[in-house]
Parts: C-alpha cells; structure tokens; sequence
C-alpha cells in the first residue's frame, strides 16, 4: 500500500444556488492568494459538486483533505463557521451530516463509501459555513462573503502547519488531534 501523502483542499458547492457557493468562493480566494504566498508543495486546490466519487478522487491518497462546504441549520447565523476533525477511518453519522447539505448525498455518505472500498482521505478537517440563502442564483449574501477571509487564513494555517508532516511521512497512530 503507497503511503499517504500531500494535502487536498476541496471546496464543495454550487455557485448557482447562492450561499451554497461558499465552498467554491473560498477555493477561489485561496487561488488568488496563493499567487502572494505559495501554500507548502504537494497542497491541491479543488472544486467539486458534492459528487460521492469525485470527492473520493480528490483526496484518495491525501495525509490531510480540507474540506469548505455550506451548511443551513434552521436557526442559522449566515458566516458563523464550525471546524471538526476526524482520524482515519472516524466518520460522522450520515443522518445527521446530510440533513443540512443541499446535495443529494452528502459529505458523511461519501466518506462512508469512501471507507468500505479502502479508499478514504488520511486526516480530515471539514469547515461547515452557515449560509442563509440557497435559493437559484449567483453571488453569496454580505455574511459569508464577509466571513471567508478569515476562513481562507484559517485553512492556510492548518495546510502550513500539518504540510511538512503530511509531505513527508503522513500521520502516525498516536498524533495530537489537528
């Protein structure tokens, strides 16, 4: 088995549906800012629809996946952004993950089916953004696109941090939580 190397930064979304271009905006503004600080060599900015199996393209053989995806709970606070993070083969309850996505299948399916064919992202760390339109359309309400600088600094430092370990030999069983 090839051991787990370089980091996936996945932005999941849909720019036509509104807030839940959050994922894709922010993969965006880590590109731009990329061109002023280069992210650690083996780092690769993606976009994807949420699509079980080009998720599992994206950060199949990873050591870290980040992954930026909107999120609608009933009572939410458009920008207000939540960070969780899993061990290898740690996955979330698909019932309670999907529930607030826009996609058919969510993220907790994809990492589930990910894990029964052996094929799931080393480290993970998911960044949920709290939008408050989803509706058909383009462009983010003034809250979330005001709350993805700081995400994109965020998700800076986490590559920064964990790149040189995840460049050179992946996560060994033991590691301090992300």
């Amino acid at each position: 088995m090839k051991p787990l190397a370089g980091t996936a930064v996945i932005g999941i979304g849909n720019e036509f549906r509104r807030d839940d271009g959050a994922g894709w905006a922010t993969i965006s503004l880590l590109c731009a800012r990329e061109a002023l600080r280069p992210l650690p060599a083996g780092t690769e900015l993606a976009r994807c629809d949420g699509d079980p199996g080009r998720l599992i393209s994206l950060w199949e053989g990873k050591a870290l996946t980040l992954v930026v995806d909107a999120c609608f709970p009933p009572s939410a606070q458009p920008g207000r952004t939540h960070r969780w993070w899993a061990s290898p083969g740690e996955l979330p309850h698909p019932a309670a993950a999907g529930r607030q996505s826009t996609h058919g299948l969510g993220l907790a399916e994809a990492l589930c089916l990910a894990d029964r064919l052996g094929r799931g992202p080393g480290r993970l760390i998911v960044y949920a953004v709290e939008g408050a339109d989803r509706s058909l359309g383009t462009g983010l309400t003034p809250e979330v696109a005001a709350a993805l600088p700081s995400l994109a600094l965020r998700i800076e430092e986490d590559v920064r941090r964990h790149g040189e370990r995840t460049r050179r030999t992946g996560f060994e069983p033991g590691s301090p939580q992300v």
